[in-house]
């Protein structure tokens, strides 16, 4: 019977069984450990498959946020979209950022979406206007593809990397503006700025 052994982010999993330090050369039949040179030579190849064992069994931390290694944050990022990760950013917010994001990944794009968004990023309340609805045939306005996003800050981000990673959030075909308090940081139509 195994023992269970309850993860970083609380899943509770079979614990792994410890190997042996000579797992390989008690492999080896009992005439080739009386030779020095077979000894050496499996010894070899016994430490290299350890990492590798070792780097299997813990392959599905590698994609658990909670302990996957500060440099695979970005990496993991990059499989959902999530491209603008700079590591200056502090690391439980690029953690969170990335985490948000997968659990976001089907609002991306909407207003709810962009909120959730905002909010993470700025530790603070947002407030979107938009132009986008449900209107009767013929009621249609001109103008619907407009988003205007208000922070009352940029949380612990500078603004320039705040603004980069929130341009990558709105859909390409809406006009944008971002303001922090009462400053314009980001308008879709000024781009070249930034």
């Amino acid at each position: 019977m195994s023992s269970l052994a309850k993860t970083a982010t609380g899943v509770v999993r079979p614990a792994r069984a410890t190997r042996p330090d000579d797992w390989m050369l008690r492999q080896l039949p009992v005439q080739m450990l009386a030779h020095d040179f077979f000894v050496r030579f499996v010894s070899i190849f016994q430490e290299l498959g350890t990492t590798l064992l070792d780097d299997a069994d813990n392959v599905e931390r590698v994609v658990d946020l909670s302990v996957a290694p500060d440099s695979s944050i970005a990496w993991l990022g990059s499989w959902i979209g999530v491209e603008k990760l700079d590591d200056s950013m502090p690391d439980d917010l690029r953690r969170r950022i990335v985490a948000t994001s997968a659990q976001t990944l089907a609002t991306r794009g909407t207003v709810d979406g962009l909120r959730a968004f905002l909010e993470l990023l700025s530790g603070g309340p947002a407030e979107i206007e938009e132009g986008g609805g449900v209107w009767r045939a013929g009621e249609v306005p001109l103008d619907t593809a407009w988003v205007r996003m208000h922070v009352a800050s940029t949380g612990p981000l500078p603004e320039a990397a705040f603004v980069d990673i929130v341009r990558d959030e709105v859909p390409a075909h809406v006009r944008a503006e971002l303001w922090s308090g009462d400053r314009l940081l980001w308008s879709s139509e000024t781009d070249d700025e930034w």
